[in-house]
């Protein structure tokens, strides 16, 4: 019997799946953006297309009908492409400001990544960000005991989330194939899109990331039917997405990396029995 292919490597998304626990700097930087031409951003219209390229993103947000309308109220004219650049140009800023007070590591994530580095599996990271937005996050990680053997950004590849590039360069530059022996891991919905469109396992996160947007102590003052709600919802959320599997953060991932090992080798025994 062919040998059954195993887990080789694990892709795990930035803020909101290793660190800054909610996903609350781009959020912040979003609202400052838009603040500063005069609308005042929801949290829920930051938090609808999180997970892509902040460019995308930029864009995903003047798309909104309520905020073509202010933007139009208050310029005379829809937003377009050039709106679209000169809104991400002055993001990059704006993002850098932010983005060092809200990169701490999630909780338990060093730990986890640690474990799985000493037992052989590969990891592999990407991101909405850019490389220069992706820097101060790294060095940070870094000083905690979190280092992925390859990161990739949208910038470096053509194209950002839901396009499976990003995912696909950090297999060439890990050496790992075939995809589905690679587990995507992250806390938005085109983080599950990247990984299914990659051909890989994809696990959704639920409490530390983008789906509940809560810091972990705000988090902690919720009632335990309103956490409950919040979690179910979530997962809900990422199941319907195409989510593999789901878990409320990063080391609830482990007994889930077994699990896909085991569905690998009945896949591979099945395979053998019916040619």
């Amino acid at each position: 019997m062919k040998q059954a292919p195993r887990i080789r490597a694990v892709m795990l998304d930035w803020a909101g799946t290793t660190v800054d626990h909610g996903s609350l700097a781009p959020v912040l930087a979003l609202k400052t953006l838009f603040a500063r031409h005069g609308i005042v951003l929801s949290t829920e219209d930051a938090r609808r297309d999180m997970g892509l390229l902040k460019r995308d993103h930029i864009q995903a947000i003047l798309a909104l009908p309520n905020i073509g309308a202010e933007w139009h109220a208050l310029f005379g004219r829809q937003p377009g492409t050039e709106e679209v650049a000169q809104l991400f140009n002055e993001f990059g800023p704006v993002q850098m400001e932010i983005i060092t007070h809200h990169s701490q590591l999630i909780e338990g994530v060093a730990d986890t990544v640690k474990n799985w580095q000493n037992r052989g599996l590969l990891i592999g990271s990407t991101t909405g960000y850019t490389r220069e937005m992706l820097a101060p996050v790294l060095t940070q990680a870094a000083d905690g005991g979190y280092r992925p053997d390859a990161s990739v950004c949208p910038d470096e590849v053509g194209a950002g989330r839901p396009a499976p590039w990003m995912l696909a360069r950090n297999a060439q530059l890990l050496n790992v194939y075939p995809p589905i022996s690679c587990v995507k891991i992250g806390d938005t919905i085109s983080d599950i899109e990247e990984g299914r469109n990659a051909g890989m396992w994809t696990i959704g996160l639920t409490r530390t990331g983008n789906m509940i947007g809560l810091d972990a102590l705000s988090l902690g003052q919720l009632s335990t039917t309103e956490k409950e709600a919040r979690l179910e919802q979530a997962a809900s959320e990422m199941l319907r997405a195409g989510a593999d599997f789901v878990a409320e953060d990063l080391s609830a991932c482990d007994p889930l990396l077994t699990e896909i090992q085991t569905r690998l080798e009945e896949r591979a025994f099945l395979n053998s029995i019916s040619l």
